[in-house]
């Protein structure tokens, strides 16, 4: 048996939690690192770091001794072991920029990692025209694709795959942590937020979730930011 994967990433969703539904989904044991470890692992000079990195998530294979960094690096190393990547050229190509777009959006609803906090000002276009545009480009590559209200994968995948744990990871998260932006979502992006729900029912990620949930409560990304996120939906809504 494979010894437990480890993870080095912060107590909520956020990035860490499209690698937890892989990991839950392909049946892996993982054990998440104390948040001690975690601060003295990323704080380590460089050249004493086990892998250089500059913040996590971070995860360790004991399997082949191996460290990755960066939340896309990690994603496509683990579909690569456990089979979760499409066969054709095209459709590794579409996972590679679904991954971007993702990180792009967990880039903008956070400011860039806190840069700043949100305004009326900048809140108001967000969540009224960039949101809804990310959510219309996930949409369309998710219908192009055969998928419906009732089934379908965002490549028209037969089985689940890296794009629909990936893609499910970000929108559930948001609508079950965030849930004044689920009208959103589901306005704009009803087909993503139904494969959304569905990935999110799978027992062994329903699991997860329920975990996170007994223990983190509605964290989503933590710190300032998730303050100014929530501040925004509370006076300015989100229409």
């Amino acid at each position: 048996m494979s010894e437990p994967y480890n993870l080095f990433y912060w107590p909520l969703p956020f990035r860490g939690q499209l690698i937890r539904y892989v990991l839950a989904h392909v049946g892996a044991v993982w054990h998440e690192a104390e948040f001690s470890d975690i601060g003295a692992i990323k704080e380590q000079p460089v050249h004493d770091q086990p892998t250089p990195f500059m913040a996590p998530p971070l995860l360790f294979d004991p399997d082949n001794g191996f460290y990755i960094a960066q939340m896309n690096a990690v994603l496509i190393y683990l579909a690569e072991k456990h089979q979760l990547m499409p066969a054709s050229a095209t459709k590794r190509a579409l996972t590679q920029k679904i991954l971007g777009d993702i990180n792009d959006v967990l880039d903008e609803v956070t400011l860039f990692g806190g840069r700043s906090m949100w305004e009326e000002g900048s809140w108001k276009p967000f969540v009224t025209q960039r949101l809804p545009r990310w959510l219309q480009i996930f949409e369309r590559t998710a219908t192009d694709h055969g998928a419906t209200l009732e089934a379908g994968t965002m490549l028209g995948t037969d089985d689940l795959g890296l794009t629909d744990l990936a893609t499910a990871a970000l929108w559930f998260s948001m609508m079950d942590n965030l849930p004044a932006l689920t009208p959103v979502i589901s306005h704009h992006a009803p087909v993503v937020a139904a494969l959304s729900r569905r990935v999110a029912k799978q027992p062994a990620i329903a699991a997860l979730i329920a975990e996170q949930k007994a223990n983190w409560g509605d964290l989503y990304c933590g710190g300032q930011i998730e303050q100014s996120i929530r501040k925004m939906v509370d006076e300015f809504g989100v229409d």
